[in-house]
């Protein structure tokens, strides 16, 4: 004879199981809400309360608890209640009031930036509560981006075609994005390294030697990452024009060239564009004006930087161009491409939202 009180029928929709499937398989769900989406398909495939209990590492009196909230709450019932807490010191009308102000007023103090202490201060609450607040809606007034807009009258129709390279390039052709990193210097610290350890980054002296400089001419195939690279003492419209040989050299005779270039004095100098014309498998395409964010190569001129440059210490430009040429060659035996995803109209989109974005606050 059964002992205890009986138990409710737990009865599932398969709306319901659906939902609660979905639930049960998520991975971004808290824990807490997937182990009761889990507990409540078990009951409701039949499974006894206690054979749950066990299979889930669970108490039975948790799995009652919750069994018996779906029943009567539904999905609600498995979300956690609200907790009693310190009733709100300020209202909504008060955090409006401090997120306005944040956004709208400059300082009287003769400041360039607000803070949380200034707002603090001219609102009379607390600096902590003010920060918390800034936080909750990602404001950072003491930070600031730098931004240049292209002033090139033909900037779109250079986005367009030089993204349409990227994401179509033309067949039995290559596209290389050329570009030179001037005045690097060979930089000798005054004294040697102090190596890393436990507690403590590597030390550096901050002041150095200078050895010299180099220019590092750099062309990067978008399609397989491959960079073809040489070091000169100079950057003028001849040194360019040896960088231009050097590619014509590396290239297959078969394919066509199509160059992705800034507008550096140096690329338009009457001898390049006379080189060019001679070679009609040459194409060259300048991005437009404060735009070299769509040349690749300068997203690999920031790899070297970091990774061969920057931390380096050189006793002659010499052993500059070794490293920069050991780097070169290490990186074209696991090159990959840069994956380009940005079309020509999202470029454009995201353009025409700053322009009405500066209109709206131009005074």
């Amino acid at each position: 004879m059964p002992v205890g009180r009986p138990i409710a029928p737990l009865v599932l929709s398969d709306e319901e199981i659906k939902h609660l499937q979905s639930i049960a398989k998520s991975r971004s769900l808290p824990h807490s809400l997937v182990q009761r989406a889990q507990i409540i398909l078990a009951c409701g495939a039949g499974t006894t309360n206690k054979e749950v209990a066990e299979r889930m590492g669970i108490r039975n009196n948790t799995l009652g608890k919750w069994r018996h909230r779906y029943i009567n709450l539904g999905i609600e019932g498995l979300h956690d209640e609200l907790r009693p807490g310190r009733p709100r010191t300020y209202e909504d009308e008060k955090v409006a009031e401090v997120i306005n102000r944040a956004l709208q007023t400059k300082p009287t103090d003769g400041s360039t930036q607000l803070s949380a202490r200034f707002l603090a201060a001219e609102t009379g609450i607390s600096k902590s509560t003010v920060h918390r607040w800034l936080k909750a809606f990602s404001l950072q007034p003491h930070r600031q981006k730098t931004f240049k807009i292209s002033t090139d009258p033909f900037f779109v129709e250079k986005v367009r075609d030089i993204v349409g390279l990227y994401l179509n390039p033309p067949d039995s052709a290559l596209v290389l994005c050329v570009d030179e990193k001037t005045q690097i210097q060979a930089l000798n610290r005054t004294q040697p390294l102090l190596p890393m350890g436990l507690g403590y980054a590597e030390g550096v002296t901050h002041d150095y030697f200078r050895h010299g400089t180099t220019t590092l001419f750099a062309a990067l195939d978008v399609a397989n990452g491959e960079v073809i690279t040489q070091c000169k003492q100079r950057h003028r419209h001849q040194e360019f024009l040896g960088f231009l040989r050097r590619i014509e050299e590396s290239v297959p005779s078969e394919l066509d060239i199509h160059l992705v270039v800034d507008n550096y004095c140096t690329h338009k100098h009457a001898k390049v564009r006379a080189w060019l014309a001679q070679r009609p498998r040459f194409h060259i395409h300048y991005t437009p004006t404060y735009s070299s964010w769509l040349n690749q190569v300068e997203r690999w001129f920031g790899l070297i930087t970091q990774r061969a440059i920057r931390r380096g210490s050189f006793s002659s430009v010499k052993e500059l161009i070794a490293k920069i040429e050991h780097f070169v060659a290490n990186y074209n035996k696991n090159k990959a491409p840069f994956a380009w995803m940005s079309t020509a109209d999202s470029i454009l989109g995201k353009l025409s939202r700053l322009c009405a974005q500066i209109s709206g606050t131009a005074h």
